[in-house]
This record gives structure tokens, C-alpha cells and sequence, in this order.
């Protein structure tokens, strides 16, 4: 389909379903692996050229054209490593690792698993490593081993598996059949 086309198609259902589209919040992202790159004509709405990204945070995971997670993964660190930084003041505020424990799990534990469905399998090894270390040094200031961070993603994809199973009208439901022992998925 062309961009004209798929302008007028954007433009025509927003007519027919009383919407109008702001084009200055309107985000193009052209995804292209062709080995020669070539010039993409410019999308435009109302006549207004949409501009085009080469990455954009959608639904809190930053999404790169390419779909590398690197930008996501350092994004991600740098949250991470800020509430390392609460994490230790509290520390040299002599409070117990019980509550130590808890700001772990609801600050630095919930940015690390942040979409970790979405992202982690396809990460790379560096970036599995730098999200690692936040966990380790989290683990040497409260003196409490925690989960790995695959361990973090095997629990959420588990649980995500569960509630589709549990949950008949899920679209995807028909797609999880257990088998007769309960414990595994047929495919």
C-alpha cells in the first residue's frame, strides 16, 4: 500500500468514525531491513507531514526501528541504578533488610520486569549482563540473594501463560491447550 493511500485510508476512517488525528502528536516509524536503504516518502495527514522516528517509547518499552531493545535495556539501567541510590541511603539508614527487601521489590525489581515479556528473549548478552549486575549489587547492599533476571522473566511469562489458560475469553486462549497431566501446553 502506498503512503497516499494508507493517508487518505487514516484520513477517511477518522472521518467516518467522528476522530480527527493531531498530526504534531502523530509518529511515523519506517521499518525497512532491505540491505539497500532507500528514501521513504513522507507521510502526510491533512496535508501536515508526519515526522519520522527512529525510536519511540510505546506502552513504556522504547522501540527502536531496527528492534534492537538496547535503547529500552538503557533506559531501563539508569531508572534502575537511581533507586540503587535510595536503596543505599536507606541502607546507611540502618533499617532492617525486611524493608530493604520490599523497596527492592516495589521500586528496582518492578522498573527491571517493566515489559520484560516483550523484550527480554530478544536482548543481547551485554544487555542481560548490565540488567544482571543491578540485581547482584542490589543483593550485596541488603545482604539477600534475589531472583536472576531470567529467573524474573521465566516467572512473568509463567504467570502471563496462566492467565491466558484461566482466562476463556482471551483471544489468544484457544492457542494454550493443556495437556492431560495439567502441567504443560500442548502446541
Amino acid at each position: 500500500m502506498t503512503s497516499q493511500r494508507t493517508e487518505r485510508s487514516i484520513t477517511a476512517w477518522g472521518k467516518a468514525n467522528s476522530l480527527s488525528l493531531n498530526v504534531d502528536k502523530t509518529k511515523e516509524m519506517v521499518i525497512d531491513f532491505r540491505r539497500a536503504q532507500s528514501d521513504h516518502s513522507p507521510l502526510f495527514i491533512d496535508r501536515s507531514p508526519v515526522e519520522i522516528f527512529k525510536s519511540t517509547k510505546f506502552l513504556g518499552g522504547h522501540l527502536a526501528e531496527n528492534f534492537t531493545w538496547s535503547l529500552n535495556t538503557t533506559s531501563i539501567t539508569k531508572k534502575a541504578q537511581q533507586h540503587l541510590y535510595f536503596l543505599c541511603r536507606l541502607r546507611k539508614a540502618h533499617l532492617p533488610p525486611t524493608i530493604l527487601t520490599m523497596f527492592y521489590r516495589g521500586t528496582i525489581e518492578s522498573v527491571l520486569s517493566s515489559c520484560i515479556i516483550a523484550w527480554f528473549r530478544n536482548c543481547t548478552v551485554s544487555d542481560r549482563k548490565t540488567l544482571q549486575r543491578i540485581v547482584r549489587t542490589a543483593e550485596k547492599i541488603i545482604g539477600v540473594s534475589f531472583p536472576s533476571i531470567m529467573d524474573i522473566y521465566t516467572t512473568h511469562c509463567i504467570r502471563k501463560a496462566n492467565s491466558i489458560v484461566d482466562d476463556p475469553t482471551y483471544p489468544s486462549h484457544t492457542l494454550f491447550t493443556l495437556l492431560p497431566s495439567g502441567k504443560r501446553c500442548s502446541s
